[in-house]
């Protein structure tokens, strides 16, 4: 028997981000959606465990007890074995939620494989354990990011096109918040409730941003000029950075601009990782 599980790219539609507390961890805000791009995580039964990388970004990751996937099955049991296998779609370390995705995926499908009957409720409490990030990846639906990541509110959301680019290089997400404090950013953060996304994304998207853009874009000067390209599309509805990069998304009006969009920005830059997609629920 062999299960495997779906793991989408999680998109910041808006990030934002307020000045460390004093714990060092920064509040945020973000609105959060799912992409139809994605890695695969598969499982087989096993006496040991193991974990096998393949897809175009495997050589970026290794396969040792620090990954997130093997971290996740270890907590889930620590003592059961199984042949895991992670088809890296996603180029890594590019604010989309990759790793995360991925332990969430190795959740449900070892979930599945052990016959464990944990519900999702409990497998995010689990998660939790992994990263902020890892619980909302277990529903991969829309959603409100709140607190520093660790409070997420269900979020109605219509289904976008767009596309998905990455310039071709990681950007640290540790990095890009030393440069947010060293900028002396967060001073505008104001709290707010769950929003909802069902009327006017494109100016939603417009009015609240992405903080972290500004000290992305001083630590990697290409994303401004990427993201100049995406907003200029005549195809874009509007533009933006995902998380702390360096991957950057547009929206489009149809699935059509939205691969019109795709196969000029691929053609222009061969070195940019380019895909037409839809942002909603995985």
């Amino acid at each position: 028997m062999s299960v495997r599980v779906f793991a989408p790219a999680k998109i910041n539609l808006t990030l934002e981000v307020g000045r460390p507390r004093a714990d060092g961890y920064h509040p945020l805000q973000s609105a959060v959606l799912f992409a139809g791009e994605g890695d695969w995580v598969e499982v087989e039964a096993a006496e040991a465990l193991t974990l096998a990388i393949t897809g175009p970004f495997a050589a970026g990751l290794e396969a040792g007890e620090d990954n997130l996937v093997m971290r996740a099955a270890r907590l889930l049991d620590p003592k059961r074995g199984a042949a895991l296998r992670l088809e890296k779609n996603l180029p890594v370390a590019s604010g989309i939620g990759g790793g995360s995705s991925d332990a969430a995926a190795a959740l449900l499908a070892l979930n599945e494989l052990w016959g464990l009957g944990l519900s999702l409720a409990e497998l995010s409490r689990l998660a939790a354990r992994l990263g902020a990030d890892v619980p909302v990846c277990l529903r991969k639906q829309p959603a409100w990011m709140s607190g520093v990541g660790d409070a997420v509110a269900p979020m109605r959301a219509p289904t976008l096109h767009g596309v998905l680019v990455n310039p071709g290089r990681p950007l640290s997400t540790p990095a890009v918040y030393r440069r947010f404090d060293e900028l002396g950013l967060g001073d505008a953060f104001e709290p707010r409730g769950a929003s909802d996304w069902a009327d006017d994304v494109v100016a939603a998207v417009a009015r609240h941003g992405n903080d972290l853009e500004a000290p992305a874009v001083s630590l990697m000067p290409e994303l401004g000029d990427l993201l100049s390209v995406l907003r200029a599309d005549r195809h874009a509805l509007c533009a933006g950075l995902s998380g702390s990069g360096a991957s950057c998304f547009a929206l489009a009006s149809t699935d059509e601009d939205a691969r019109v969009m795709a196969k000029e920005l691929g053609a222009r830059n061969r070195d940019w990782w380019v895909r037409a997609t839809t942002f909603g629920t995985a």
